[in-house]
């Protein structure tokens, strides 16, 4: 590996090696200032991605400017998600090193996810970010809840892992190479053996993005997960599928029927997740369901491919990542020994704390779709490229579907600031410093991208080679 090299890897050179040391810092003094070094080492992997704009190649692995902006992506949900964690596990008794060990070695597998360029690297860096939510979803020894979120979604991906392998050695074998490159590139007309392979892909990473029917798993894990974990796995998890999708749908081009599969799943899951999130009294299950509906989007955006699908998806994903933040953030400051997981316990909140309460009414306008908020900015893109791709049933399905969820997210807004307390709530404590930025960064995000969506639409356009 040449110096070229080696400057143009060490944001994932950082990010594994910060989780070696923050291990080994734990052992030698449990306690320390863990969370602020893990802290220091995404900050520096962040840093150093923007600043030193270098491209690289080595086997199974490619820096291009499409990882690098991932790259950004996910250390800046990374950062949140730690300075939510710090005071949320200490006063949840979630003490050692465990946890910020294995989110930087979340954040390194997602990282290899989105700078794969074959399909063998591309399943390393999804199952060891998937391994790593393994733990951290039951991080919580003493939650029975959380224990069994975890096991089922330790059941849940091993499945889709042995699905998503599978499809990988069918392709090999039809095509004899795992490169991304020189699949897209070969011309031979999809035999079963390359279908049936392209399928499988797809059904696993179906898994990772919630879309019907491998969506079982959602709901219970976000609700049974520490919140500011939930937090990572519900926007950081989603980008780098994202990401590993666009990396492979040159596979599915080949193939006319890879459309109909898309829109199935896309109608699917903008139905399910809408209508299940209806019936909600827990937030953190609302908010699964939700996360359910807001993958449909991102479905039909896929499904709108050739009339500028990609570039729709990749806006959507940020803009859903700083909602997702703002959201489980705000649930996750304002919970103590428990979760405050009901939504009538969320009576009054916006005014017994403003920030808080804010943040989280905010991100609900953005998951609604309802302007400023980059929600709107986002659902725009998507229906305008569905329209364009001539996709008219299934954009009229989703707008449909958008104002339905109007009325479940505006229910949690109406309890924060239309249903005063009755006295009985827990006693709100005040926000600690790295809690207010975990709020801020995703809310002025929101509020940004939704008022001035333009510079984030053409460094996408840019990256993808659009006009």
């Amino acid at each position: 590996m040449t110096n070229a090299d080696l400057m143009a890897f060490m944001p994932l050179i950082i990010l594994s090696g910060g989780s070696v040391v923050v291990l080994l810092a734990g052992a030698v003094r449990p306690g320390g200032w863990l969370y602020e070094l893990a802290l220091a080492f995404v900050v520096a992997a962040l840093v150093w991605t923007i600043a030193i704009p270098a491209t690289a190649a080595m086997p199974g692995l490619a820096v291009t400017p499409f990882s690098r902006f991932f790259a950004v992506f996910l250390d800046g949900t990374g950062l949140v998600a730690l300075l939510l964690a710090s005071g949320y596990n200490k006063r949840r008794g979630i003490v050692g090193e465990e946890y910020p060990a294995t989110l930087l070695f979340a954040l390194t597998g997602m990282g290899a996810a989105c700078a794969a360029s074959d399909l063998l690297m591309l399943f390393l860096g999804l199952e060891a970010f998937t391994f790593a939510f393994y733990i951290l979803v039951a991080v919580e020894r003493d939650s029975v809840r959380g224990g069994e979120a975890g096991l089922k979604y330790l059941l849940n991906g091993t499945l889709s892992a042995a699905i998503l392998a599978m499809g990988i050695a069918l392709v090999y074998c039809s095509r004899g190479t795992l490169k991304l490159a020189e699949l897209a590139l070969q011309a031979a007309p999809p035999e079963p053996l390359f279908l049936a392979g392209v399928c499988m892909v797809l059904v696993g990473l179906a898994f990772k993005l919630s879309w019907v029917p491998a969506h079982l798993w959602t709901p219970d894990v976000y609700q049974g997960a520490p919140a500011p974990v939930t937090a990572l796995l519900s926007t950081a998890s989603k980008g780098a599928s994202v990401a590993a999708l666009l990396l492979v749908l040159p596979l599915a081009a080949v193939w006319c029927g890879g459309h109909d599969i898309l829109w199935g799943l896309a109608l699917a899951t903008l139905v399910c997740g809408n209508l299940a999130a209806l019936v909600q009294s827990s937030i953190k299950r609302l908010l699964a369901w939700s996360s359910v509906a807001q993958m449909g989007y991102v479905a039909l955006a896929f499904v709108a491919l050739p009339a500028g699908g990609a570039r729709a998806a990749l806006f959507y994903i940020v803009a859903y990542a700083a909602a997702g933040l703002a959201s489980f953030g705000a649930v996750a400051v304002l919970s103590d020994g428990t979760d405050r997981d009901a939504i009538e316990q969320y009576r009054g909140l916006g005014y017994r704390n403003p920030l808080a309460g804010a943040a989280l009414a905010v991100a609900l306008f953005s998951l609604a779709g309802i302007p400023p908020a980059a929600g709107f900015m986002a659902k725009f893109a998507v229906f305008s490229a569905a329209l364009r791709a001539g996709e008219t049933a299934l954009a009229v399905v989703g707008v449909l579907s958008a104002l339905v969820a109007v009325f479940f997210y505006l229910r949690v807004v109406v309890a924060l600031y239309m249903r005063p307390a009755d006295g009985r709530e827990a006693a709100v404590r005040s926000l600690s410093i790295s809690e207010g930025i975990a709020l801020a960064i995703p809310t002025a995000a929101i509020l940004f991208l939704g008022l001035y969506p333009s510079p984030l639409l053409d460094v996408v356009a840019h990256l993808l080679r659009l006009p």
